[in-house]
């Protein structure tokens, strides 16, 4: 199974077309895309609302199943995803998610925490902490194979765990 995220792209139509037209079983977005719900290019995109969307129709959160995984997926602030995932972890557990997608940071990276795969893709427009904007794929099998690109399709940095 092939997953794509995103996050923050504050409203950069291009780069959310760029990255959601990628081969993929399912592609979502971990917020602050500033568009509104009915968007075309969010057809089919799961995406979620974070904390720079005014569209009120847009979910907080999302529960999909994907491939045998339960994924969760938030932005990330009202987490406080910037400081620690223990309260993001908290409610992955309550929503009996083994992956959970989160933005929010817009600085890429991927925990294994109590066999649950927490992955932020990073910024595909504003990246911080000097890294390039990014997005991710997540490809399930015996292993979970984490891979951050640029949007130039380049891999920067790639992180397998075991089941």
């Amino acid at each position: 199974m092939k997953i794509i995220v995103l996050s923050d792209s504050h409203g950069d139509v291009k780069t959310v077309k760029q990255v959601a037209t990628l081969p993929a079983d399912a592609i979502f977005h971990c917020g602050d895309s500033e568009l509104v719900a009915d968007h075309p290019l969010l057809n089919d995109v799961h995406i979620v609302r974070g904390n720079c969307d005014i569209d009120t129709r847009l979910p907080s959160s999302i529960v999909q199943k994907v491939g045998g995984h339960t994924v969760f997926i938030v932005h990330g602030h009202e987490h406080d995803v910037n400081r620690s995932l223990l309260t993001l972890s908290y409610a992955a557990a309550e929503k009996q998610a083994n992956i959970v997608l989160f933005g929010h940071s817009h600085m890429y990276g991927a925990e294994l925490i109590d066999d649950v795969l927490f992955v932020n893709p990073g910024s595909t427009t504003q990246p911080r902490g000097g890294n390039p904007a990014t997005y991710a794929s997540i490809e399930t099998g015996e292993t979970l194979n984490v891979r951050f690109f640029t949007l130039q399709h380049q891999l920067i940095d790639e992180i397998t765990f075991k089941k």
